[in-house]
């Protein structure tokens, strides 16, 4: 009897299981959490190339902007490049600015053109030069005036066309010394005009000019005794309706003197 109740509490070992916290549910979504990686990578490799499109489209409207800016200067930095032309002669002719003697008709009072009683005379001198391009013939048909301040004097120069075609000229001009120029005043020239000859023509261009008075009462010129007004004459042609010089190189200008 005993021997048969030390059977019936004897250990079942083989009826043990080994101990786990995984529930069967758990264990059916194991091989699902297992197929879900693969997905989790495609994702992260769709935002990458989201990110990455998102950033070339903010580099290529900053590159649009910086281009559009670029222009915008480029338009506005030549548009000033044409004004700058007109507007800087415009000064020049009012305030004798740059060696550019006055040719505002405001300067022209009567008060300015009384000859100012002194012994001391200027003398002026002529000079010019013409454009290579420009087959003209260009000179100055006197060398020198004396003048006193406040006094008129009429000077001229000569232009011949030596070519076989119309053509249109432009010239310009300066005073030397710069600073006399805001005491030299020009009544009538032919200066920034259209100045068109045709084949083989030749005409005489009047300078009609008077040194202000007040020169005479500046101390800065009282040791002036000579002045030299100086013309260039270059190929013109128009552009959008303004009339420009063809620009040369110093190198390609010609110097005539006054014939003796």
């Amino acid at each position: 009897m005993f021997g048969a109740l030390r059977m019936s509490f004897a250990p079942r070992v083989g009826l043990i299981r080994n101990f786990t916290t995984v529930t069967r549910a758990m264990q059916k979504q194991a091989p699902q959490l297992g197929k879900a990686a693969p997905k989790s990578n495609a994702e992260r490799l769709r935002l990458a190339k989201l990110a990455e499109k998102q950033r070339q489209e903010r580099t290529a409207y900053k590159n649009r902007t910086a281009i559009y800016y670029s222009a915008a200067f480029g338009v506005t930095f030549l548009a000033l490049s044409f004004m700058a032309v007109p507007l800087y002669r415009a000064i020049c002719q009012r305030t004798g600015w740059g060696g550019i003697p006055i040719t505002d008709s405001a300067a022209f009072t009567p008060d300015k053109l009384i000859p100012v009683d002194t012994n001391k005379r200027i003398r002026v001198q002529f000079t010019c030069q013409s454009s290579g391009v420009l087959p003209w013939k260009f000179t100055p048909l006197q060398r020198e005036v004396y003048v006193v301040p406040g006094e008129t004097a009429l000077a001229f120069y000569r232009a011949k066309n030596v070519s076989n075609e119309d053509i249109i000229g432009m010239a310009t001009y300066s005073v030397t010394p710069d600073n006399v120029a805001q005491y030299f005043n020009k009544i009538q020239c032919f200066c920034f005009e259209e100045q068109r000859l045709a084949a083989g023509e030749e005409v005489d261009m009047p300078v009609f000019f008077f040194i202000d008075p007040e020169f005479a009462k500046d101390p800065q010129m009282r040791h002036i005794d000579d002045v030299v007004l100086h013309y260039s004459f270059f190929r013109a042609s128009y552009t959008d309706g303004e009339l420009a010089a063809v620009p040369v190189a110093q190198m390609d200008m010609k110097a005539t003197v006054a014939p003796a």
